[in-house]
């Protein structure tokens, strides 16, 4: 039975291990918008930095709808430096929302997933006249 326990945490552990990544480092993953205005896009730069020894290039940067779009550089990130994902929610619907944009880089088994959250309010008619 302890040989079972000490197999599961090994497996774990490593399982663990191979999500993290060590060399890409983002200063935060996550970003809350509060409330924005309804047909006003919003935008978030997500910042990172390459602490890994070769350097880094994203493969892709995936939203998971139309009405989030990311933007990044196509040249590689050379270590020491930094990079950004620049992330615009559209805001067409009304409503709380939580989008994720899936950020593959190369030479790395999984994607990093950063999130926007946030709540779309109606324009008021006094905006609207402006």
């Amino acid at each position: 039975m302890k040989k079972f326990l000490f197999l599961g945490c090994l497996l774990l552990a490593t399982a663990i291990h191979a999500q993290s990544n060590p060399d890409i480092v983002f200063k935060t993953t996550t970003f809350n918008f509060g409330k924005i205005r309804q047909n006003v896009p919003a935008t978030y730069i997500f910042t990172f930095t390459n602490n890994g020894a070769k350097p880094a290039l994203i493969e892709f940067a995936n939203a998971e709808c139309g009405c989030t779009t990311p933007e990044y550089s196509k040249e590689p990130i050379l270590k020491g430096k930094s990079g950004t994902i620049k992330v615009t929610y559209n805001a067409a619907n009304m409503g709380a929302f939580k989008k994720n944009v899936n950020v593959k880089f190369v030479n790395q088994q999984l994607p990093v997933v950063l999130t926007i959250n946030g709540e779309v309010a109606a324009t008021s008619a006094k905006e609207k006249s402006k």
